[in-house]
């Protein structure tokens, strides 16, 4: 699949508002017509916290008066064993998300077998590197500094990642799978003591359960040069903040673009107070001023170019800083803008 030209094709990072997935995956479809994402619905259920929403299965693991932690008093090693054997087997079939931690999912599979239409529909897993500096023991340490739960949880997450591909295959066969991966801006900061190379393997064990495109999304600055390492097909990020950031990076970007890597455009604002500024046409402007470096000097990309290698998005997921009607009106946006650059360019 690398190398498709998406002309500026429409998708979401993931979760909405809403707490009814009914709801959420009509409004999805209605305007992410050719490459829809499943709603996360967060603020339906903690269970659909992007931390807790793949937690299950997890050596130690607690749920509970809306945290997470592993439980250390617990006996891991029985689990873990069970989870290795799982994943020596390759049997991802033993650690899938269930209804409860992902309505939305569940409710965009029962449109299998019916006329969608779509050119490929796009999921998303929490990357490992945020889940393991999120997710702590019971002392409050961040399993990341575990070295055997973090190589669990990569392996937990790589399972999960191949169970939901696995299922979105019923809706199409092209299938996108993101990291989300907010962690990943805080590299080389004295709050992070993970290597650059234990980021990357983490990231790319995770990969190897994923027979479609593969994706990352980082919602802040980032070293993009150590995420282009990784073996990404799609690159996703907050463009409406952060464009210039990419053009510190030109021999890797231009040569990630080279193999037939994509960038997704996360130039829809998810601020209440911003989103209801912009309008389709300023938000095409916006975007084709966040690609104009990349035609100039140090890249020498043609407009037409970049403009085939990308996506567009919401600049991160909307469930955490709009209302339902806001997120709305973003997707509204999102398929304006998208259809003004497809004429423009096409």
């Amino acid at each position: 699949m690398p190398g498709i030209d998406f002309y500026c094709l429409p998708t979401m990072i993931g979760s909405l508002p809403h707490t009814d997935p009914v709801e959420a995956c009509q409004k999805v479809l209605h305007y992410l017509k050719d490459l829809p994402a499943w709603p996360q619905l967060p603020r339906r259920s903690f269970l659909e916290n992007m931390y807790v929403q793949y937690s299950e299965g997890f050596p130690g693991i607690v749920v509970r008066d809306e945290k997470i932690f592993v439980d250390r008093a617990k006996d891991l090693d029985k689990d873990l064993e069970k989870l290795y054997s799982a994943y020596l087997d390759n049997n991802f079939s033993r650690y899938p998300v269930s209804r409860e931690y992902a309505a939305g999912l569940y409710q965009c599979l029962t449109y299998a077998g019916s006329d969608l239409n779509i050119a490929g529909i796009k999921g998303q897993v929490t990357g490992p590197v945020s889940w393991g500096m999120t997710v702590t023991d019971n002392d409050g340490r961040a399993i990341a500094y575990d070295e055997t739960l973090i190589d669990a949880a990569a392996r937990l997450l790589k399972m999960k990642a191949a169970w939901m591909e696995n299922e979105l295959r019923k809706l199409s066969r092209n299938t996108m799978i993101f990291l989300d991966e907010p962690y990943l801006h805080s590299i080389g900061s004295a709050f992070f003591g993970l290597s650059k190379e234990k980021v990357v393997d983490l990231i790319k064990e995770v990969f190897s359960g994923i027979e479609g495109l593969k994706g990352i999304h980082c919602c802040g600055r980032s070293d993009w040069s150590i995420i282009l390492s990784t073996g990404l097909d799609i690159l996703s990020f907050d463009a409406y903040n952060y464009w210039e950031t990419l053009t510190l990076y030109p021999e890797e970007v231009k040569g990630f673009l080279g193999k037939g890597g994509v960038i997704a455009w996360g130039i829809v604002p998810v601020e209440e107070a911003t989103l209801k500024s912009e309008t389709a046409a300023s938000l095409q402007d916006r975007l084709e001023e966040a690609m104009a470096p990349l035609t100039r000097q140090g890249f020498e990309i043609p407009f037409r170019q970049v403009v085939a290698r990308s996506l567009v998005t919401p600049g991160c997921g909307m469930s955490a800083t709009l209302s339902a009607e806001s997120a709305e009106y973003a997707l509204e946006l999102l398929a304006g803008l998208s259809e003004r650059i497809r004429k423009k360019c096409r």
